[in-house]
């Protein structure tokens, strides 16, 4: 926790320049860049679905400039064994023993491009790092650096040599974003950029810097745990989870975990605001994105074409607010 309000709000105001920072590089996606700012204070991760050429990878690479953290992409496919992700022993011929070789999990921000391009026994090589934030090899247990941050990507139309996630991967995730396709304007704006001489390679040339630091992320991260929360607040999480149990179109509502993750992510969002409460407008703006992906709809509401996304909106609208 910080110090006092003067030293909240100092550090709320470095974080918030993140948001500025990487606005330099990322045009039309504002809720996206809240949404990844929101799961890094909260210490989640985030699940960025959106068509090719949105700049979904783009956006974590000017976060990863914009935080000044150590950075590693890690590009899924159907051959990448677990080992590829997490590590492995390797035999030392010079001492005649086995050494372990950290796997690019071992980074602050991991960025897993295309995770659905992977079995699911790959996958898994994730759970460990992202719930326990370590990775346990031969009986020896490392932990893995902090701040720590698996931002995904997954294109929501190509299924060919694609892989459903888990249920127990997607619910790792914090929040899950969907990266829409820019408005006129701000695709106006991209390819103005562009012919000004932008080179989404060279962020650096772009002007985009370091404008926060590691110490200041941890600090804001306690700030935001910090927060506080009403029993009538903390009620209406709990009756907004059980009304998606209840849900003629759900097979599998949220669970606890999930209850905990939007506490979580209502928290962050509280904080960014500068309130020292949640308010139950604070869950709301959260509901959708913390729980669209721990939902599973039965088969004849999805041939009927009802989305998640809807359902959860219906459950917002007949749950009753606490005053």
């Amino acid at each position: 926790m910080t110090d006092s309000p003067a030293d909240d709000a100092t550090l709320r105001e470095a974080v918030n320049r993140v948001r500025l920072e990487v606005g330099k590089a990322v045009v039309g996606q504002d809720g996206t860049v809240t949404g990844v700012l929101i799961a890094l204070l909260a210490r989640g991760h985030v699940l960025l679905e959106g068509v090719p050429g949105v700049a979904k990878t783009l956006l974590v690479r000017a976060f990863s400039t914009a935080l000044g953290l150590d950075t590693k992409r890690i590009q899924f496919t159907p051959d990448l064994m677990p080992g590829d992700v997490s590590g492995s022993l390797v035999y030392d011929a010079r001492t005649g023993e086995f050494e372990f070789r950290e796997g690019p999990v071992f980074t602050n921000i991991v960025l897993a491009d295309e995770i659905n391009r992977t079995p699911p026994k790959t996958q898994a090589a994730l759970l460990e790092a992202m719930e326990e934030r370590q990775v346990s090899t031969d009986g020896v247990t490392r932990r893995l650096p902090e701040p720590f941050l698996v931002a995904a990507t997954q294109n929501p139309i190509e299924h060919e040599g694609t892989y459903t996630l888990p249920e127990a991967q997607l619910d790792r995730f914090l929040l899950k974003l969907v990266v829409d396709l820019p408005s006129r304007d701000a695709e106006l704006d991209v390819l103005r950029r562009h012919a000004q001489g932008f080179d989404p390679r060279d962020l650096a040339g772009a002007g985009l810097r370091q404008v926060v630091t590691a110490e200041e992320i941890r600090a804001a991260q306690r700030a935001a745990a910090s927060v506080t929360a009403s029993d009538d607040v903390l009620g209406y999480v709990v009756d907004l989870a059980q009304a998606t149990r209840r849900s003629p179109s759900v097979q599998l509502g949220v669970s606890p975990r999930a209850a905990t993750a939007l506490l979580a992510a209502a928290k962050a969002w509280a904080w960014l605001g500068g309130s020292p409460a949640i308010t139950p407008d604070h869950v709301q703006t959260l509901v959708v994105p913390t729980w669209r992906h721990r939902l599973r709809l039965r088969t004849d509401a999805e041939l009927e074409g009802v989305s998640v996304d809807a359902v959860l909106g219906s459950v917002l609208q007949q749950t009753r607010v606490p005053i």
